[in-house]
């Protein structure tokens, strides 16, 4: 029987690469995404990988969007909770909005969206939670207090929640990116692009389907002994 995956912010990026390379390995995939429609349809016309609208910084809405997948695709078993947003600046020039916004969305979005996934993870004895963190909620960014509290409090997440699932079945994972050549990373000038090379002691940026290769590996069966971990998956630049 083949599993369904939901990848949150999973038609761009990172996400987009974690939705192509789990339908590549027979799962049914649906890429929930917060706003840009255009890329989405886009997305979905080059891949067949059906996309779904909801912010995941609101339960509700989660709760409402899971229930269209499932009615669409099937209980979803597989969850990446992929989506993300930064609002950086300089903690005494940051405002209690850019700190809200981006603890409601790389934080309390994984709350919210594994949250209506997980009764039914338990009563079927099978799930997978896999969270995207980041390099930065290991080792701090300057001018990212907001986005390194939220990427560190998704790693605490993952390993509490991975001692409630393990009897149940339910592997809960995280991967920590370094820095990959996404669209974002690649429009920054390119001298500073060969700075934060210099850091990385393999010598380049990483992929995205270099990141979504750890997601296929930890969404499936042999990844089954594999719970509360963190892959680090960042050139060499920052040991854990």
């Amino acid at each position: 029987m083949t599993r369904t995956a939901l990848v949150t912010g999973g038609s761009r990026g990172i996400g987009a690469a974690i939705s192509i390379a789990l339908k590549k390995a027979g799962y049914n995939v649906a890429a929930n995404y917060a706003g840009n429609d255009e890329a989405a349809r886009k997305f979905t016309d080059e891949t067949g990988i059906k996309t779904y609208k909801w912010s995941v910084a609101d339960y509700e809405s989660c709760a409402a969007g899971i229930k269209a997948v499932e009615d669409d695709l099937g209980p979803v078993e597989v969850l990446v909770n992929n989506a993300g947003i930064t609002r950086d600046a300089p903690f005494h020039k940051m405002t209690p909005q850019q700190w809200r916004e981006v603890l409601d969305t790389n934080l309390s979005g994984v709350f919210n969206m594994t949250h209506p996934l997980w009764n039914g993870m338990r009563e079927r004895k099978f799930g997978r939670v896999i969270t995207i963190s980041s390099i930065n909620g290991q080792k701090g960014q300057f001018a990212q207090a907001n986005y390194s509290a939220a990427k560190a409090g998704d790693l605490g997440f993952t390993k509490a929640l991975a001692q409630e699932g393990a009897r149940a079945g339910i592997t809960v994972n995280a991967i920590c990116p370094g820095y990959i050549a996404t669209d974002m990373v690649m429009a920054v000038p390119e001298k500073v692009r060969e700075s934060i090379i210099a850091q990385i002691p393999v010598g380049r940026l990483g992929e995205a389907d270099e990141i979504a290769r750890c997601v296929v590996f930890l969404a499936s069966d042999d990844a089954g002994f594999i719970t509360g971990s963190t892959i680090t998956a960042n050139g060499g630049q920052y040991f854990t």
